[in-house]
């Protein structure tokens, strides 16, 4: 007998609300970039960018400036976290960020569903995505984004950011 198992009974998103939740983040944080990242970025540079947009009192800014974290859950375990924003009938999909073991399973695609359907009244959703980060774009193509422009984003002591923004119009 085949079993099959919904992911979306087991995959859950739950708002990070307490300095335990963003600590959980901050760590999740440190994993999975030093795991993904230094094939398209230096690691230094991967230090910096944890530090200035990753730290907890830097998630506890950006929850303070409307954006709204969630930890990715599989049953008890977080596999990833998430944070998007909206504004003026669009929203901005600011992180979006999965462990390792837990891609290629379809679980991105699962999550990106259970975000869609927390906005509210939005026309279109937006995101930046590092233009060599090839497998992240790809998903967000599967997903019915479209890329909007090219820039290169100023983050301080001479790194920048060369992303793809990137937009799916909301039906």
């Amino acid at each position: 007998m085949n079993v099959i198992i919904s992911l979306k009974k087991m995959i859950k998103l739950k708002q990070a609300e307490t300095t335990e939740d963003l600590a959980l983040i901050q760590q999740l944080s440190h994993e999975i970039w030093h795991e993904y990242y230094p094939a398209i970025v230096s690691v230094t540079q991967i230090d910096y960018m944890l530090n200035k947009f990753h730290s907890i009192e830097a998630l506890q800014n950006q929850i303070d400036a409307g954006q709204k974290f969630f930890l990715i859950m599989d049953g008890n375990k977080a596999i990833g976290y998430c944070a998007f924003s909206e504004k003026n009938g669009a929203a901005f999909l600011h992180k979006f960020y999965i462990l390792s073991s837990s891609r290629g399973n379809g679980i991105g695609g699962e999550v990106f569903k259970q975000i869609l359907d927390l906005l509210t009244d939005n026309k279109k959703i937006s995101l930046q995505v590092n233009r060599r980060n090839f497998k992240s774009v790809n998903f967000y193509f599967k997903q019915g984004f479209s890329i909007e422009y090219v820039k290169d984003f100023d983050i301080g002591v001479g790194y920048t950011m060369d992303d793809f923004v990137m937009t799916k119009i909301l039906s």
